[in-house]
Order: structure tokens, then sequence, then C-alpha cells
């Protein structure tokens, strides 16, 4: 079967077979951060850039593979008003089934908040938090497709409110690495919401499409990424008629094309690898520059994403700046350990390398 065709006939499959409503809001939102620090700067989403980063299978269980064996990924996020985003992965490959493993935890604290009753009246407070756990399996097929499926047990405790759900994403990837190519499909936060945050009201989750592609040059260590994302769905960008009649923005037409709207569905990057243990990342995400930007001022760099890092035989270290409304920019640090090379996890471990 023509490799081409399976690749489209998945995105055909995986746009039909999300459990919850496509239009309108969603629940559980901190399920769009990116806990990669790696994808954090090239823009944010990225499913095919395949560099044997764990943390890159977040987002796309198809990455990961039996190199990953034993590695432990830790990402550290500073957000806004002393939110604190740390994600933890670690994987584990079982050679006599030919499947890779790995486990994740994505957790978020939003700090102490002070509770009060309708009339203001101070009750005490609370520590509002999100998370979700995975469990992710992936095995090849052939020489060069691999698939891959994530299990994710999600969770948000904000005081009196609380709510879970189930998600699966699933993935396929392919890798040319003749041509230098690398191309993947994942639909994303397929679920059921288990207990809502409002017994009378059903929750949805934030499914989404995303198609990506890299390619190296051939006599350059420069690959480039477009990663294209909310495929079931044209009209994405949040549309406040109210907010925008008052700063004087335009208001968007829905249902109609622009090629605007097409732009918000995309994601450029690039990476330039310097020498064996240095590379340098960059992107740039539509979307957020089109949700984040102000009206008749300078944006500077809202949209942008850059960072670098080091890969050791004993450990990577990469670090990501991301710019927010009005330039503003948050850091992200994120961790690699090869525990099989400090700890000798084995026969199969000591055999697996970056």
């Amino acid at each position: 079967m023509n490799k081409y065709f399976i690749f489209l006939y998945f995105i055909f499959v995986a746009s039909k077979i999300y459990a919850q409503t496509l239009g309108g809001s969603s629940s559980y939102q901190f399920l769009r951060l990116t806990p990669s620090t790696q994808e954090a700067a090239l823009g944010g989403i990225n499913i095919s850039n395949n560099t044997m980063d764990l943390s890159m299978a977040y987002n796309n269980p198809s990455l990961l593979s039996k190199e990953m064996h034993s590695q432990l990924s830790a990402n550290f996020n500073n957000l806004y008003a002393g939110i604190k985003n740390y994600h933890l992965m670690m994987a584990y490959s079982h050679p006599e089934i030919a499947t890779n493993f790995a486990i994740g935890l994505h957790y978020l604290n939003y700090g102490n908040t002070i509770q009060t009753d309708p009339s203001g009246n101070v009750m005490g407070g609370f520590n509002p938090r999100d998370f979700s756990l995975q469990f992710m399996a992936s095995r090849q097929y052939l020489t060069r497709w691999t698939y891959g499926a994530t299990l994710k047990f999600i969770h948000s405790n904000y005081g009196l409110v609380r709510s879970s759900a189930m998600a699966m994403d699933i993935a396929v990837a392919y890798a040319d690495t003749t041509n230098f190519l690398q191309m993947s499909v994942v639909a994303k936060n397929m679920g059921v919401v288990l207990k809502p945050y409002n017994s009378d009201n059903s929750e949805e989750l934030p499914f989404d499409l995303v198609v990506g592609i890299s390619k190296k040059l051939d006599k350059a260590p420069v690959r480039f990424s477009l990663t294209a994302h909310h495929l079931h769905r044209f009209d994405i960008l949040y549309n406040d008629t109210a907010f925008n009649n008052q700063v004087g923005a335009k208001n968007a037409s829905p249902g109609k094309f622009t090629i605007e709207k097409l732009f918000q569905h995309i994601v450029f990057s690039t990476q330039l690898m310097i020498g064996k243990y240095l590379e340098v990342n960059a992107g740039y995400n539509f979307l957020r520059r089109s949700e984040l930007r102000l009206y008749n001022v300078a944006n500077g760099l809202v949209g942008f994403s850059m960072g670098a890092g080091v890969m050791f035989p004993k450990i990577q270290i990469r670090y990501a700046r991301t710019f927010m409304q009005n330039s503003t920019g948050y850091n992200q640090l994120g961790v690699n350990l090869p525990l099989n090379k400090y700890f000798g996890l084995g026969k199969w471990g000591e055999q697996q390398g970056w």
C-alpha cells in the first residue's frame, strides 16, 4: 500500500473518532500547554521533529523509540503570577515484545488563592491545581513507520469544584532517513469526562487534529518544520465582538475563508545543528500572535519563540524562551538523563545510546 495513502487515510479516520463535541469552548485548557522545552522553542506545537528527546513524545507518542530506553525527562516552567508548570517522564523499551513504554506526569500549581463568599467575605483559602497522568506505548511497523498511543487521566482541583476525565491520543509517524524527511499525524484528547465541574453541565475535551512535516537539508545542518493544528475546524480564533468594538479592532467573519484564518492553523519552525552537541531552535506561532497581539501598539516578538540545547553523552539540557503579549517572555528549562549510562540498567539498556 502506498505510504502516502496510509498517511492521508489516518488523517481521515482520526477526524471521525473523537468522543467529544468540537464546537465552542472546552475544559482542561492546560492540556494545550507544551511541557517539552524543545517543542516550546519550536513554536509550541511540533509533532515531527524527532531528535531522540523523550519530552517530544508527550504530544506525539509515535516519536517514542527504543533508543529512549531508560531516559528520564524533566521540564520546568514558571508562568505568570507564580504559576508553576512541571513535567516528568520516564521511558522503557521491552525487546521481547518490541514495544516501547513511557509514563509521565504533567502538573500545574496555581499557588494559594483566597476564597470568598458572594458578598466578598473571606472564607479561607485553597490551592487550585491541574494534572494529567500519561501512559504511552509505541511500536514500529516495517522500517519507516511507527504508531503509538497515550492514555491520560486528567484531574482539576479548584477548591470546592473538581473534575476528572480520561482521554487518549493516537499517532502515526513516518521517517525517511535517506531523504531526511519526517512526517506525523496525531489525534489528541479523545475521551470522556468522568466527573464534570458542574453536574448539570457536560464538559468538553480540547480535541485537536495535528499534522506535521520536518525536512533536513541534504548539505546543511538545518531542519525546517511545518505543523498544522486544529484541522477539524476552520474558525479557531476567539472573536470577542464587544472587546473588538471597544478597542477598534476588526471582528472576524465566521464561516468566511480568509488567508489570515488559514495561517492561524500553521506553526513554522527551524532547527540548526551546530556540531554534534549544540542545537539552536526558533519558531513562529500564527495563532498565538493573533490571540495575544494588542491593537494600535507595537507587538514586537509576540508569537515568536527560540531556544538552544546542549547534548552530551550523559545529559541533555535545553532552554526555551516564548514571547507573549507585548513581547513579555517566559523561560523554560528541560533536562534529559539516560539513566542506563549512570546505573547500568541491564544488557538491553546498555546497548542503547543517543
